[in-house]
């Protein structure tokens, strides 16, 4: 008999409410009160300043503001040195300067690094709010040696690298220590135009001293404490300014050449292909407050490869976005997670109503012809797209994208016929971000809407593709005090996906929906509707300052929730909580810079009251005092139930297990870096899991770093999903039979990095991936009853299993009625060699030359057989494709 799950669901809601409110009122000490605001007074200037970090103009030569307070690792003590800051402006920019007094100016870390690329060096940096909302703004950073950083701040404590603004910062080293000079012109900073009255803006200046581990502030945000922009110092005095209307136009041009094996008589595999292309950027700013940006058939040749995987789940693999057009901006497309300035997450995954690498992803119909050779495109292009971001009306932060992508054809060689079919619809991608805070951050609302059309005209898409998919969601947050101590975050929203019969049918069978679930009331398999339609939505307590840790987060995806035509989905059919509670401090001890521990608890059920997960965490982070770091996790899964390990069949028992997780880290000022990251997993039915990676980066001079993090992984389960095959005569489990098998499994992999940095805008940097993962299946079986662990094991009671060439063949009652199935052999050994090698020359701000070259080489002889030697000597030895490509880009300012 299956456990009835009411009563458990209702003492978790008791135990979990009950902790929420001993939190809530408890005696936690309050936020002190905040210091009287700081006033900087910006300086008209009359004379022109040459950006060069020499400080000889006369209006650097005041008094400056010099009151700047410890972080770290003392915090609100004196800095240990001096540090003056300067603003003035004319009629098109500001600028900033700042004396960073040292008293070994030798020991000045000065390393070279490629644009945001954060190195452990020393810093200086200015953050700016030039909406004066308190809750975003922009920074610019720059080391001693010219390196440069830049982003976006938002949600008033985060902050974001993908923004690259055009701007000049110059550095000199002298024996006072070294000096800064910053120009940012008003078109690259988003702020309201004023007629009759002087500029508001919110400032702050921050500074690290490398080998002391030293960071200062103009602002202090004291440790335990929230907020980060809202205590930004006053900037006043700017007035009669002209930002003017900004465009900014990069046309570009790429070559590339592939060589690869030959392959005889086919058409496609000549072993070379020549290529050339050509696109346009632009950026204009619409107002002072929102900036266009567009680009027509872009390309990206120049990014990342992405890592290797072996994917054995029903759900797909999550790859980072890395493409430039893509990334910059992206936290203005950020949905459910403003207000709070920490979000936790057990067994749940939240649903990302925009995930960018949808638009010109892999063409996903695999076609209906059968041909000799296939030459099948690997993306599908984007022929335009463009997005406006910034603030309009009474404050509303708003982001509006739009993407076209091509109908793109496999081409196919039958006998001597050339043919092409369709493997992508001609679609558009459309999404709109709109968000708005009230009471200076105390309460924000926003919403989302996401669109989705493809122009399905074969008849393979049309039974296979979703023909238009639309989402709308509401998200927001309101402190629950005075101090902002508490604060309620949550969001709700839909989605409607339409199509044909077969498409919709296709849709509501695969992960995570399985509508087919025989043993299941609240979801129904039906083949007449063109409509799938779901919700999703979750609250979150989070408590924001002080030594209490709290969070707690009540959350549920319904089972006809999609979002993956524009967006990305972890889970479905969940109702999920969990609660979280903890001690922090902030201050060092006898051993500890600073540490946590907390425990939690979270639990799961799908829509029909299943408990379909369960587990407890006790949870430790730690700084020591000469700064490493340790991480430890340990946790317990008792048994549950699993309404997605059959794929789409009834309910079966999950095992019991418990697991940890480890992290250990140096001091990053050292040359030498170590980290090592490892997970243990260990369950019944012979259920083990571990992984180790230790990575080891290596700086042996201020412009040169090399990196190399080798991983072992193995993975032993006897709950591994094979096949699911029709048999009516299977009744136990609905007439299906589930196969299943024990799998061992191993990996071997290893990220390598180098970094060589000639100046801050050329650079040559190295990705290398070698990849190995092999995996043996035995123990051939069939799920035998639905809510059960049980298993009836091919080759005993007359049932029969053999090899049959690349095939196994089973017979699951002999000479009964039950027809013989075959299977695939699922061994597998398969084995990859990425990297990529870019040469960047930013000759001017965004005019950009890049070289780049590409190798993917891949083998997957001696399935099932993992021996190291052999395996590595076949990867070296496989062939494989190389990318050569150069790619021009030149920025015009009109």
């Amino acid at each position: 008999m299956r456990e009835q799950p009411t009563p458990r669901w209702q003492r978790f809601q008791i135990i979990w409410f009950t902790v929420l409110l001993l939190f809530l009122f408890s005696p936690g000490k309050l936020e002190a009160k905040r210091a009287e605001q700081k006033v900087v007074e910006a300086v008209r200037l009359e004379k022109p300043v040459n950006i060069d970090g020499l400080l000889n103009e006369t209006v650097w030569q005041g008094p400056g503001y010099s009151d700047f307070v410890q972080a770290e690792p003392l915090d609100g003590q004196l800095p240990t040195e001096k540090t003056t800051v300067w603003v003035a402006y004319d009629d098109k920019a500001l600028y900033v300067a700042a004396r960073l007094y040292d008293s070994q100016p030798d020991k000045i870390a000065r390393h070279l690094a490629r644009r945001d690329d954060y190195v452990e060096a020393d810093w200086f940096g200015f953050d700016i709010d030039p909406y004066y909302d308190r809750r975003t703004g922009f920074w610019f950073s720059i080391n001693p040696s010219g390196s440069i950083m830049d982003g976006t701040l938002f949600n008033d404590e985060w902050d974001d690298t993908t923004w690259d603004g055009v701007w000049t910062g110059r550095t000199y080293i002298d024996e006072k220590g070294w000096s800064v000079e910053l120009r940012i012109p008003y078109h690259q900073l988003r702020f309201k135009k004023q007629k009759s009255r002087n500029y508001i803006w919110g400032v702050n200046f921050r500074r690290v001293i490398k080998r002391k581990n030293e960071e200062i502030s103009f602002v202090r945000v004291p440790k335990g404490e929230s907020g980060y922009v809202s205590r930004f110092a006053r900037l006043q005095g700017i007035a009669g300014i002209n930002p003017g209307r900004y465009i900014e136009i990069i046309p570009f041009t790429v070559g590339k050449a592939e060589f690869g094996p030959v392959e005889e008589n086919n058409p496609f595999e000549t072993g070379e292909d020549y290529w050339a292309n050509g696109g346009l950027d632009l950026k204009v700013g619409l107002k002072s407050n929102l900036i266009l940006d567009a680009t027509a058939n872009p390309d990206f040749g120049q990014v990342e490869v992405d890592p290797a995987v072996i994917n054995l789940s029903a759900v797909e693999t999550y790859y980072e976005e890395k493409r430039p057009f893509f990334i910059e901006g992206a936290n203005t497309f950020i949905f459910g997670q403003g207000g709070a300035n920490d979000f936790w997450n057990f067994d749940w995954g939240n649903p990302t109503f925009f995930y960018s690498r949808r638009i010109g992803q892999a063409p996903r119909l695999l076609g209906s012809l059968d041909g000799e050779f296939v030459d099948y495109p690997e993306g599908t292009a984007i022929l335009a797209a463009a997005k406006i971001t910034g603030k309009i009306g009474n404050g509303w932060n708003i982001g509006l994208l739009n993407a076209l992508t091509s109908r793109e054809y496999a081409e196919i060689q039958f006998n001597d016929t050339r043919l092409k079919e369709e493997v992508e619809p001609f679609s558009y991608y459309g999404v709109f971000r709109a968000q708005k805070e009230f009471n200076n951050g105390r309460q924000g609302l926003g919403m989302i809407a996401n669109l989705v059309y493809r122009d399905l005209k074969s008849e393979n898409a049309v039974n296979e593709l979703n023909r238009n998919a639309f989402s709308f969601a509401v998200d927001g947050w309101t402190a629950l005090d005075k101090d902002k101590s508490w604060v309620v975050t949550g969001w709700l929203g839909g989605t409607r996906v339409s199509g044909s019969e077969a498409s919709m049918l296709t849709l509501k069978k695969s992960y995570p929906h399985y509508y087919q679930r025989p043993d299941t009331t609240h979801v129904t398999l039906t083949g007449d509707t063109t409509t799938l339609s779901g919700w999703a939505g979750r609250v979150t307590v989070n408590r924001q300052k002080g030594h209490l840790v709290f969070n707690a987060a009540l959350g549920a995806i319904s089972p006809g929730f999609n979002i993956t035509d524009l967006g990305f989905q972890w889970r479905g059919d969940i109702i999920n909580a969990h609660v979280v509670a903890g001690y922090r401090s902030y201050h060092p001890g006898k051993l500890f810079r600073n540490w946590m521990v907390a425990a939690a608890s979270h639990r799961n059920y799908d829509f029909g009251g299943n408990r379909i997960g369960e587990a407890y965490y006790l949870i430790s982070r730690a700084q020591l005092l000469n700064y490493w770091r340790l991480d430890l996790l340990v946790g317990y899964y008792p048994d549950q139930w699993s309404n997605t390990m059959t794929r789409g069949g009834p309910l079966m028992r999950q095992p019991s297990f418990v697991f940890s997780r480890f992290d250990i880290s140096s001091d990053r000022r050292k040359p030498i870096i170590l980290s090592f990251h490892g997970d243990y997993f260990n369950g019944r039915n012979d259920y083990k899991y571990w992984f180790g990676q230790l990575n080891v980066e290596i700086r042996p001079n201020s412009n040169f770093s090399f990196s190399i993090g080798p991983a072992y992984e193995t993975n032993r389960t006897d709950l591994q999903w094979v096949a699911n095959i029709e048999d009516t005569l299977m009744t136990d489990t609905y007439g299906t039979r589930h196969i299943f098998a024990t799998i061992d499994q191993e990996t071997v992999s290893a990220v390598i990095r180098m970094n060589w940095i000639f100046t801050p805008k050329l650079s040559l940097q190295l990705f290398l991936q070698p990849f190995i993962s092999v995996g043996k299946y035995e123990g051939f079986k069939e799920f035998a009853r639905p809510g059960s662990l049980d298993f009836n094991y091919f080759g005993q009671n007359d049932s029969e299993i053999s090899a049959e060439g690349d095939q196994y063949r089973i017979d699951p009652d002999g000479a009964g009625p039950a027809e013989a199935c075959y299977i695939d052999n699922p061994d597998f050994n398969y084995k990859s060699l990425r990297s990529t090698l870019v040469l960047r020359w930013e000759f001017k701000p965004r005019s950009i030359l890049y070289l780049v070259w590409t190798q993917n080489r891949w083998d997957e002889s001696h399935p099932g057989d993992f021996d190291f030697s052999r395996d590595i000597g076949d990867l070296l030895r496989a062939s494989g494709t190389n990318i050569f490509m150069i790619k021009f880009s030149y920025r015009f300012q009109l």
